[in-house]
Formats: C-alpha cells, sequence, structure tokens
C-alpha cells in the first residue's frame, strides 16, 4: 500500500521544484495545506482523471488559490495533469499553470484566488446537490487569515440555513498570513466556538499535517447529519523544512541554490524518519 506521509514529502519537492523553475510562488501555504489535499484526493473524494465531470463526482475549490502550486502538484499525482509539464511552464508567460486554480484544467472546479469567495460558492454547490438528489460531496479549503472575509461568515450562515451536511470546509489554521501573525492582523480567538456558534459541527485536528488525525476527521464528518462540518486543521506554515517553518517571510518566496539543497534534504530526512514509523 502506498504511503501517503512520505508522498506528501515527493509532492512538497515538486512544489519546491515548481516555484524554483516560475521564479515564485507561495510556498509557505503550499507546504502546510499539502497533507490536507493528499488526505482528500487519495483518500476522501470520489474524483477520477478518466471521468472529470461526472455528475457524481466530489467537488473540491481551493479557497485560499494562492497555494496553487500544492495543488498542481497534487493534481498532477492523480494523473489529472503531467508534472514535468507544470514545472516545466509554470507561471511562465502565456502558460496555462497559472498563479491561481484555472478551471480550464482538468480536475479544477472553480478559478480561486480572490478570498472569500470559496465557500459561498460551496454552499451553492453543496445546495445544488441536495436538490438534484446527488450523492456527492463538497469540500473547500481556506487559510486562516482569508476567515477576515465577510463573505465566509455569510456562507456560514447560510451553510447551516440549509442544513448542508455534505458540505466540509477545512480552515488551514498555520496563523501566519503575508503580513505577520493572524491573531495580530485580526484575530479569530477561539475559532472552534466561533465557527459552531454558527451552527457547524466543528473539528479541532491538533495536527492538521498528519494525514491519520485528518482522515479520522474526514470520517467523523461523513457521519454528520442536518449540519455542515468545518475540520479546523492545526498546521505548520513552510512545514517540512526548518528553513521555512513558522517563518512569515516564507508566505511568498523563491529559495536560494543554498536553502534549496537544505530543504530537499529535510525533507529526505522527513521521509526517512516517516519509513521508520
Amino acid at each position: 500500500m502506498e504511503n501517503l506521509k512520505v508522498k506528501a514529502y515527493d509532492l512538497r519537492k515538486d512544489v519546491v521544484d515548481m516555484i524554483l523553475a516560475g521564479k515564485g510562488g507561495h510556498i509557505g501555504g503550499d507546504m502546510s495545506v499539502m497533507e490536507i489535499l493528499v488526505t482528500l484526493y487519495f483518500k476522501q473524494m470520489n474524483v477520477s482523471p478518466k471521468n472529470p465531470k461526472d455528475e457524481e463526482r466530489d467537488r473540491f475549490v481551493l479557497s485560499k488559490g494562492h497555494s496553487v502550486e500544492a495543488y498542481y502538484a497534487v493534481l498532477a499525482a492523480k494523473g489529472f495533469l503531467d508534472i514535468q509539464d507544470v514545472i516545466s511552464n509554470f507561471s511562465k508567460f502565456g502558460s496555462k499553470y497559472i498563479g491561481h486554480p484555472n478551471n480550464k484544467l482538468p480536475g479544477i472546479e472553480m478559478n480561486s484566488g480572490s478570498l472569500g469567495h470559496g465557500l459561498p460558492v460551496c454552499v451553492g454547490m453543496a445546495l445544488a446537490g441536495k436538490k438534484d438528489k446527488k450523492n456527492y460531496r463538497v469540500y473547500t479549503v481556506m487559510g486562516d487569515g482569508e476567515l477576515a472575509e465577510g463573505s465566509v461568515w455569510e456562507g456560514f450562515m447560510a451553510a447551516h440555513q440549509y442544513k448542508l451536511d455534505n458540505l466540509c470546509a477545512v480552515v488551514d489554521r498555520n496563523r501566519l498570513q503575508i503580513s505577520g501573525n493572524t491573531e495580530d492582523v485580526m484575530g479569530h480567538d477561539n475559532l472552534v466556538q466561533r465557527i459552531a456558534s454558527f451552527g457547524w459541527h466543528v473539528i479541532d485536528v491538533e495536527d492538521g499535517n498528519n494525514i491519520d488525525e485528518l482522515n479520522a476527521a474526514f470520517e467523523e464528518a461523513k457521519t454528520i447529519k442536518g449540519q455542515p462540518t468545518a475540520i479546523i486543521a492545526n498546521t505548520i506554515k513552510g512545514c517540512g523544512s526548518a528553513v521555512m517553518e513558522n517563518k512569515a517571510n516564507w508566505h511568498h518566496k523563491v529559495p536560494t541554490q543554498e536553502e534549496y539543497q537544505q530543504i530537499i534534504a529535510d525533507f529526505e530526512a522527513r521521509k526517512e524518519a516517516l519509513l521508520y514509523e
């Protein structure tokens, strides 16, 4: 059976190579969100590159669209894209692999990047599924800095109003955004209590970079009836290398060759440790 924890580090290398080739990218958030995307695409969601428009497919929107490099890497690993094509052409003039999700590419439901729109759109997708009597589930991943957008909270209210138990929203809670710590920029206080007060079932995942913990949370979400579920994934920005971890200046940064070598060495060390768990 494939070791998805190790796979997440292989995909991290793809992301760093992509950013190095494209001379730009949101590397910190890519690293924090990686296990969330791997868990969704390889353990949870019903999606296939053989039939990307299947009416019964699960829907996913990366609301924090600036972490598109991680999304491209996971989509390629799933078979929707060719990773070498992505790395070679990422962020080049005229390329289809732009710096935010582009729904002209297979497997991508919605263009995103303008923060605060993913959850409201997913509310519409989930409501449509209910009205059409479809069994698909709808997932979105938001950044914690994104929660300062008012449209997010309108989405939380509407999802509760319509009892959208086919909707699961994940917050990538890495506590850092481009201008610093989220609690200094626009504090969330107790995010679990805040979202629960909007009528959602909330699951607090202690280690949001742990695939086992994430998978258990997604399984729990499937059992909840009559209300939507939010998963608070407590992650580490820049997860995978001490060069980047918990450093706000790695929100959008291209590593030097020296930093690149150290980052890749850290990935390999983490992979080695995982193999002996």
